[in-house]
C-alpha cells in the first residue's frame, strides 16, 4: 500500500518544477520581446530626431498605438464577455476518476489531469488571459491599418464624383478602405468569439463530440444563436459595402460596374441585405426556441441566396441576355471605364498631335537641330558600366551601382550626360581585411563620381570623362567640392564617424589619404548608455568595447537611401531608380515617390503593382554627405498627397523652396511613364466601339535581345520637338500597332520647366508605312556590308555588342534611327565604341562616328557635307575652338605625366595630335 502511494507523490515535485520552468521561460521571453521593442523604439526616436522628423515618427507611432490599443480593448472585451457568459451558463461536470490499483487498496485516487486542465481553462483568470492573448494577436495584425485610419480622419475631397452613386471619389480613396477594415475586424471578432466560447463549453461538457456521443446543450445553441445573429447583421453591412465594390469588378469587357452589375447585381445585393437581416432575426428568435434547425435555416437562406442571386443568376443573365448584344448594352459602362481610367493615371492630360513622318531631312535641317544631333546617346548603360568599372573603380572596394542619365549646362551648352557615384562597399575588402574596425570605422565612405557625355568618345573608342579619378577631376564637368559619399545605393551597414582613428579617404600611389568627418550626419553615440543601446540593437558588443569611440562619435545607420526614405515615409511608393545630381559642388540623390491607391472607382488596375491610381506628387532629395532628407510636394492637387500633408504638416516642403539648381535636374520618372504607356496602348481609344473591338491597340516595339526578342524600354533624350523653339530633355518611347512592327506613334514626357510633367503623343498617318525599330534591325542585318563586317569581328577574337535600344530620333517631322556598336575582347571587360549605325528611309550605313554616318546618309552630289570634317565625335562643332582643345589636351597630358600616369599621358598626347592633324588637314572642297 505504501508503494502505491509513493509513485504519484514523487511526480508532483517534478511537475511543479516543470511548470515553474515554463512560467519562467515565458516570462523571460516576454521580457526579451519587450526589451527588443523598447530598443527599436529608442533607436527610432534618436534617428528620427537626428534627421528632423521626430514629429512624423510620433504621429505614426501614435496612430499605431491608438489602433493597437483600441482593437486590443475591443477584441479582449468581446472575447472576455463571451467567455464569461459561457463559463457562467455552462454545466459543472464532476472530476473524472482514474481507474487503477489504488481503488483496490482503498486509497483516494488522483484526479484526471485532463479534467483538471479543462476545469482550470474555464476559470475567470484563464478566460481573461486567453481573451487578452487573442486580443494582442488580432491587434498586432490590425495595427498595420494605422495609415487607413489617418487617411480617413484627415481626408480631403477629390473634387469629382463617380457617375454611379454620385459620391465624391475621396469617399472611395479614404472612407471605403476604413469601412472595409472595420467590417473585417467585426467578422473576425465574431468568429473568434464563437470559437472561444465553444472551447469553454467543450471544456465543461456542453459540447460532446467523439465516436460514441455527439451532443450540444441548449445553452450552447442559445449563445451560438446570439453570435450568429450578429454575424448575419455584419454580413448585411458587408453586402451594403459590396455595392461599392461593384465599381472594381472586371468581366473581361468592362472594368467597373457593368450592365449585369447594375441591372441584376445591385438588386441582388439589396436582396442579400434583406435576407441577412431576416436571418439575423431568425437567429435571435432562436434564443427562445434553442433549435439547431432554425440556425440551419438562417445559413441556408443566406448561403442559397448568395449562390443563386450573386453567382448563378448573374452568370445566366450575362450569357443569355448581355452577350448577344454586348457592345450595345455595355457601351455606357465602357465609356465610364475609359474616362475614369484616363483620369486615374492622368492619361486625359496627354496631348495628341499629328506627326507627318516625312522624308525631307537635309543638312540644313540637321544643322537647325544641332542640339538634338549633339545629344544622340551613343553610350548604352550596360557597356558603359563595364567601361566605368575597368577605368574608374580604382580599387576593388569601390563600386558603381548604377548609371544615370541627366542633363547639365556645361560651357554654355545643354548636354545629356551619364554619371555614376563611386561608392564604397566594405564587403568587397579582401578577406583578411574584413575586420570590425575596417568595416565600421575606417572604410566609411565612397568618393566622387564619374561623368561622361552621351555622344563623345576618345580615339580609342572609350568614353570622354567630364568627371574622373579620385579626388574628382572636373574636365568640362561640374566641380565637386565635397566628394565623400556616406549615403547612397550601396551603403548597407552602419559606420561610426568622428572616432579617434581617421577614416580612409582615397588611395594615392602606395599610400592612403585619410580624412575626418566634419558634417552633421549620424546619431551621437559617445555616452555609454547610447553605445549599450546600439550594441544591443545590432547585437554587436564591439560598440561598447571599442576604445576608438569618443564622446564626439556619431553612428550612421540606414545609409541606403531607399531604406532611409522608406523608414521616414513608408506610405509612399518609391521609383526603382534614384539618381545622382551634382549641384553647387555637392552630391545629392534624387528619389521620385508616388502616392497610390487601389480604390479609384472603375479604373483599370495594374495587377502586379496592386494599384489603379498613381501620382508622382513628391520629389525627395538626399544629401550624400550628411544624409539629410527633404520631401518636396510637386503636385498639391493630388488629394492623397494633400491628405498626407495634413497628417504630417512638417514632412513636406513646397516645391518652390527646392534650390533652383536642383529644380533643373528633376525628371519624369521612368516607372510612372512605363505604367502610363502600357495603359495608353489601350486607353488612347476613347470611342467605346473602337475600344471594344481593340481596333487600334498599340504595343511596345520589339527588338533583338538575348537569344530572341525583347521589348523596347523608355529612354531619356534631348531633342527639339516639332514647332518648338529649343531642345528639351524628354523621356520617350515609340509605339507599334498590335502584331505589327511598323511604327504608329511615339509618346514623350517633358522633363524641363515650365512644361515639366506634360505628356505628348505624336501619331503617324495610318495610310503611310513608317519603319519601326524591329524592321530597321532587320534591314541592318540584311545589309551585306554590315553583316559581313560583324561576322568578321566576331571571328577575330572580339565580341560585337549592340546597344540595348535602337534609338528613334524625331527630327522636325522625320525619324532618324541610330544604333551604337561596341567591340570587346572575347575574354575582356572593356567595351569600346567602334561604329555607329544610322538609318533613314531606305538607307542604312555604318561608320566610325555619328558625324560620318550622317554625312554618308545625307550626302548629295556636289554638296559639302556638314559633318565630313569630323574624324571623331570627340569634338562636336561649335563647342570649343580646336586650338583651345589642343591646349587643353596638352595641359592634361602634363598633369598625367606629373602624376606618373603614363597611359593617361599617352591618351592625352594622342588626342592632342589628332586635333593638330585635323587643324592642318585641308577641308573638303578646297
Amino acid at each position: 500500500m505504501t508503494i502505491g502511494i509513493t509513485g504519484p507523490e514523487r511526480k508532483v515535485p517534478r511537475q511543479s518544477a516543470l511548470a515553474r520552468f515554463i512560467v519562467a521561460a515565458v516570462f523571460v521571453g516576454i521580457c526579451l520581446f519587450l526589451l527588443s521593442l523598447a530598443s527599436d523604439f529608442l533607436v527610432d526616436w534618436l534617428w528620427f530626431s537626428s534627421i528632423g522628423y521626430l514629429q512624423v515618427f510620433l504621429t505614426a507611432i501614435g496612430a499605431k498605438g491608438i489602433v493597437f490599443f483600441v482593437v486590443l480593448a475591443a477584441t479582449t472585451v468581446v472575447l472576455w464577455l463571451n467567455g464569461v457568459l459561457a463559463a457562467r451558463f455552462a454545466m459543472q461536470p464532476p472530476l473524472q476518476i482514474l481507474a487503477g490499483p489504488w481503488m483496490v487498496a482503498g486509497i483516494t485516487p488522483p484526479p484526471d489531469p485532463f479534467a483538471i486542465l479543462r476545469d482550470r481553462l474555464t476559470r475567470p483568470r484563464f478566460i481573461a488571459l486567453g481573451a487578452g492573448l487573442l486580443g494582442v494577436l488580432v491587434a498586432a495584425g490590425e495595427a498595420g491599418n494605422w495609415g487607413v485610419l489617418l487617411r480617413f480622419l484627415y481626408q480631403v475631397p477629390y473634387g469629382a464624383e463617380d457617375p454611379l452613386y454620385n459620391k465624391d471619389i475621396g469617399f472611395y480613396l479614404f472612407s471605403l478602405p476604413a469601412y472595409i477594415a472595420i467590417k473585417n475586424w467585426m467578422l473576425l471578432a465574431i468568429v473568434l468569439s464563437a470559437l472561444f466560447a465553444g472551447a469553454i463549453y467543450w471544456a465543461r461538457g456542453d459540447i460532446e463530440y467523439d465516436g460514441h456521443n455527439r451532443s450540444i446543450s441548449p445553452t450552447v445553441i442559445a449563445h451560438g444563436s446570439a453570435l450568429v445573429g450578429l454575424l448575419f447583421a455584419a454580413k448585411a453591412w458587408s453586402y451594403g459595402l459590396d455595392r461599392y465594390l461593384l465599381l472594381y469588378g472586371d468581366n473581361g469587357v468592362v472594368v467597373g460596374a457593368s450592365y449585369t452589375d447594375l441591372y441584376l447585381g445591385l438588386p441582388a445585393l439589396w436582396l442579400m441585405i434583406g435576407l441577412s437581416i431576416i436571418a439575423a432575426f431568425i437567429a435571435w428568435a432562436n434564443l427562445r426556441a434553442r433549435s439547431w434547425r432554425l440556425l440551419a435555416a438562417g445559413f441556408i437562406l443566406v448561403g442559397a441566396g448568395s449562390v443563386v442571386l450573386l453567382s448563378l443568376l448573374p452568370s445566366l443573365f450575362q450569357h443569355f441576355v448581355v452577350k448577344p448584344t454586348e457592345l450595345q448594352l455595355e457601351k455606357p459602362y465602357i465609356e465610364r471605364n475609359i474616362a475614369l481610367t484616363r483620369q486615374a493615371y492622368n492619361l486625359d492630360r496627354i496631348t495628341a498631335k499629328p506627326f507627318a513622318a516625312e522624308q525631307r531631312l537635309t543638312f540644313k535641317t540637321l544643322e537647325a537641330n544641332r542640339a538634338t544631333i549633339d545629344n544622340i546617346r551613343l553610350w548604352d548603360w550596360l557597356p558603359l558600366s563595364d567601361t566605368y568599372a575597368q577605368l574608374q573603380e580604382i580599387r576593388t572596394y569601390y563600386k558603381f551601382h548604377d548609371l544615370d542619365v541627366d542633363r547639365y549646362w556645361l560651357d554654355g551648352f545643354y548636354q545629356s550626360v551619364m554619371l555614376s557615384a563611386r561608392e564604397l562597399r566594405a564587403s568587397l575588402l579582401p578577406a583578411n581585411a574584413q575586420t570590425w574596425v575596417n568595416r565600421h570605422l575606417l572604410f566609411t565612405h565612397g568618393n566622387g563620381a564619374v561623368m561622361s557625355p552621351v555622344t563623345r568618345k576618345s580615339t580609342e573608342g572609350l568614353p570622354f570623362f567630364y568627371l574622373r579619378d579620385i579626388p574628382p577631376v572636373a574636365d568640362g564637368g561640374p566641380r565637386i567640392d565635397e566628394p565623400r559619399i556616406y549615403f547612397g545605393e550601396e551603403s548597407d551597414d552602419y559606420v561610426i564617424v568622428k572616432a579617434s582613428t581617421p577614416e580612409f579617404d582615397y588611395p594615392k600611389g602606395k599610400d592612403n589619404v585619410y580624412a575626418a568627418y566634419d558634417g552633421s550626419g549620424g546619431v551621437p553615440i559617445g555616452a555609454v548608455g547610447w553605445r549599450t543601446l546600439f550594441a544591443y540593437y545590432f547585437n554587436d558588443p564591439n560598440l561598447v568595447l571599442s576604445s576608438y569611440i569618443t564622446d564626439d562619435s556619431r553612428i550612421m545607420i540606414r545609409r541606403n537611401i531607399t531604406e532611409r526614405v522608406r523608414t521616414i515615409a513608408p506610405f509612399l511608393r518609391l521609383d526603382h531608380d534614384p539618381y545622382l545630381v551634382i549641384s553647387n559642388g555637392r552630391m545629392f540623390w534624387m528619389q521620385d515617390a508616388y502616392t497610390t491607391s487601389s480604390y479609384f472607382p472603375s479604373a483599370q488596375p495594374v495587377t502586379e503593382l496592386a494599384l489603379n491610381y498613381i501620382r508622382n506628387s513628391v520629389k525627395i532629395v538626399v544629401d550624400a554627405y550628411n544624409g539629410t532628407v527633404d520631401f518636396y510636394l510637386i503636385d498639391p492637387r493630388d488629394p492623397i498627397a494633400a491628405t498626407y500633408q495634413l497628417i504630417f504638416p512638417s514632412l513636406f516642403k513646397p516645391f518652390t523652396v527646392m534650390p533652383a539648381d536642383l529644380q533643373k535636374h528633376i525628371r519624369y520618372p521612368e516607372d510612372l511613364f512605363l505604367i502610363q504607356a502600357r495603359l495608353y496602348q489601350t486607353y488612347h481609344m476613347e470611342q467605346a466601339e473602337i475600344f471594344y473591338n481593340r481596333e487600334d491597340f498599340w504595343q511596345f516595339p520589339r527588338q533583338p535581345g538575348g537569344d530572341g526578342t525583347s521589348v523596347m524600354t523608355p529612354y531619356y533624350i534631348i531633342m527639339r520637338l516639332p514647332g518648338e523653339p529649343q531642345a528639351e530633355f524628354f523621356l520617350m518611347l515609340p509605339m507599334v500597332p498590335s502584331r505589327r512592327d511598323n511604327m504608329i506613334a511615339w509618346l514623350a514626357a517633358r522633363c524641363d520647366a515650365p512644361d515639366y510633367g506634360k505628356l505628348i503623343v505624336y501619331e503617324f498617318p495610318k495610310d503611310k508605312l513608317v519603319y519601326g525599330p524591329f524592321q530597321i534591325e532587320a534591314r541592318i542585318n540584311q545589309n551585306t556590308e554590315i553583316s559581313q563586317q560583324l561576322t568578321l569581328w566576331n571571328q577575330m577574337g572580339s565580341r560585337v555588342i549592340r546597344g540595348a535600344n535602337l534609338l528613334v530620333i524625331p527630327i522636325e517631322n522625320s525619324i532618324l534611327y541610330v544604333s551604337p556598336l561596341y567591340l570587346r575582347a572575347e575574354h575582356g571587360h572593356l567595351p569600346e565604341l567602334k561604329r555607329v549605325i544610322a538609318a533613314y528611309g531606305e538607307h542604312v550605313v555604318m561608320k566610325e562616328t555619328l558625324a560620318d554616318a550622317l554625312a554618308a546618309l545625307f550626302a548629295e552630289p556636289g554638296a559639302v557635307p556638314a559633318f565630313s570634317n569630323a574624324t571623331e565625335d570627340m569634338f562636336p562643332a561649335g563647342r570649343v575652338s580646336p586650338a583651345q582643345q589642343a591646349l587643353d589636351r596638352y595641359n592634361q597630358a602634363v598633369e598625367r605625366l606629373k602624376a606618373g600616369d603614363w597611359k593617361g599621358f599617352g591618351t592625352q598626347f594622342d588626342a592632342m595630335r589628332e586635333i593638330l592633324e585635323k587643324m592642318n588637314r585641308p577641308s573638303a572642297g578646297h
